[in-house]
């Protein structure tokens, strides 16, 4: 259940809408459901001969202390406030909806419980899903409602209401959302035939340059170098820069002129004082390898679990950087998926938590400087290592923020995932399983690592044997044990953090995870002489 607020300052233009047919005729039996004293006229149960004098009685009850107070009463003096339930919510009665009107006026202070000098209000019902409060802010005392805040105190009292009555329980925000494009700006899209907005092609944009800047002055000379791009920038009387406006090329007013919106106006979080504080946080030297940003983000859930909120908000700040890039980089068959998790991730990345974004540079830089590095050989596997460490990272995400009530950025970050898992299947279904470099097993290998599958993944055991790339498993786990690792050991590693509960093709899966611990254990060894290293364990 949400509330939509809004003021304005003609209580006879609001009554008219709300007891007329609507834009499109959608209005059906308008007719009020309560009211400030329960004995308000009720245009909506009159015959259409006494409507019209109906309405105009109810428009001067309404506005009977606002004409008392004269000039001290305020221009917009008119509140509305629209109330919808979820479509997955019963049927409510108008008495359920009364009782939701009266609370959402005490909650907000419009017309407070048990006080005599309360606003004047009605509730209007013209469709089965939602009401409409309309009320005028001048009390009985004729001094103005103390309604600050109303929308996040209507949003608390809703929250209660849903456990209450047994509805939906709907996410809720706290305010740090970016801006939504209005319905101009999407009827504006759907004329052209885009997708998306301007305002929401812009904030991608935007999003990306200042993940890909190491300084404000980079994040600038990138976003001016944007073929889409306008860009301007507003400058102090010293010179120095005081923020800046973007638009999208080819987005024009009824006068031709471009469409400018400041950073602010598209996300809080791409103002430009705050894009200057998380730049130099990234301007420090980080090694440039795509294992060392798989290692990087597989930390991310680390950091979460055990670190304070506001080093734990840096990093999923810094996680919603590495999918803002990652598209860039990307094979083309994943770049669809990883784009599409990156946009449902970017309302994961704002809390009230003030991120410090010192604690992050270290992840912040290696993935900047996967920028300026070649993309892998075709088959290699590092693009599947890096989406799974992902995948992890953004769970550790959905639990952080659901644990701290954070309901539209979890809920974000659930949707990201969806994405971003199956952008995992597409990558290890493209993965080659390099089997040939290794002596085929015989029958009793099978067996015998068989054996080792029963001991430590019993629940998985029967669909990773019926599992055609089975062989090739066997063949990576007797090149492990080859090189001395534990094989034991070497299974747990590659289902502790990634169960295989999910998995499409377990045996192909845990075989191009195996490959990639042995890889890394070879690869990190002291010395080629030195006696191999047991497997790393994942943190």
């Amino acid at each position: 259940m949400i509330a939509k607020i809004t003021r304005g300052g003609d209580t006879g233009k609001l009554i008219a809408y709300l007891y007329g047919p609507g834009r499109a005729n959608e209005h059906t039996d308008p007719h009020l459901v309560a009211s400030w004293d329960g004995f308000a006229p009720d245009p909506g149960r009159t015959n259409s001969t006494t409507a019209t004098a109906a309405r105009k009685q109810l428009v001067n009850a309404l506005d009977l202390r606002v004409n008392q107070a004269g000039q001290r009463a305020h221009r917009r003096h008119v509140w509305h406030c629209s109330i919808r339930a979820a479509p997955q919510d019963r049927l409510l009665t108008d008495a359920e909806w009364a009782d939701i009107a009266r609370r959402v006026v005490a909650a907000t202070g419009i017309a407070p419980e048990g006080d005599p000098d309360g606003c004047r209000w009605v509730a209007v019902r013209h469709a089965d899903d939602h009401i409409h409060i309309a009320a005028t802010t001048v009390r009985g005392d004729l001094r103005p409602a103390r309604h600050w805040n109303d929308y996040l105190t209507a949003d608390r009292e809703l929250s209660r209401v849903e456990i209450d009555y047994a509805l939906r329980r709907v996410p809720r925000g706290d305010r740090t959302a970016a801006s939504r494009p209005t319905r101009a700006e999407r009827e504006k899209a759907n004329r052209a035939g885009r997708t998306g907005t301007a305002r929401e092609r812009l904030r991608t944009l935007i999003r990306t340059a200042v993940a890909a800047a190491s300084s404000p002055e980079e994040f600038l000379a990138l976003l001016a170098h944007t073929s889409d791009v306008l860009v301007e920038l507003h400058r102090l009387p010293s010179g120095d820069i005081r923020g800046y406006k973007a638009a999208l090329r080819g987005d024009t007013n009824a006068a031709g002129q471009p469409v400018w919106y400041a950073g602010s106006t598209l996300a809080e979080d791409l103002s430009w004082p705050r894009i200057r504080q998380r730049l130099p946080a990234a301007s420090f030297p980080a090694p440039a390898s795509w294992h060392s940003t798989a290692d990087a983000v597989e930390g991310i859930p680390h950091h979460l679990h055990h670190g304070p909120d506001p080093a734990a908000q840096a990093h999923i700040n810094a996680l919603g950087e590495t999918l803002d890039l990652l598209p860039l980089l990307a094979p083309p068959i994943l770049r669809a998926q990883l784009r599409s998790a990156a946009a449902a991730f970017e309302r994961a990345t704002r809390s009230r938590i003030r991120a410090h974004h010192d604690h992050a540079r270290s992840l912040r830089t290696t993935i900047r400087a996967l920028l300026r590095q070649p993309p892998p050989p075709p088959g290699d596997a590092t693009f599947a290592v890096i989406v799974d460490a992902l995948v992890l990272a953004v769970i550790a995400a959905h639990h952080w923020h659901r644990s701290r009530q954070h309901d539209q950025q979890a809920a974000a970050a659930h949707q990201a995932l969806i994405h971003l898992q199956a952008a995992y299947r597409q990558a290890t279904e493209a993965l080659p399983l390099g089997a040939a470099h290794h002596p085929w097993p015989q029958a009793d290998t099978h067996t015998r690592h068989l054996h080792h599958l029963r001991r430590t993944l019993p629940a998985h055991t029967q669909q990773i044997s019926d599992d055609p790339a089975f062989p090739h498993l066997s063949a990576a786990l007797s090149a492990a044990e080859a090189a001395g690792h534990e094989l034991d050991h070497l299974l747990r590693q590659a289902t502790h953090q990634r169960p295989l509960d999910n998995a499409h093709a377990p045996a192909r899966l845990l075989t191009w995870r195996i490959q990639r611990l042995t890889a890394y254990a070879t690869s990190t060894r002291p010395h080629p002489t030195a006696a191999p290293r047991q497997t790393r364990r994942r943190r």
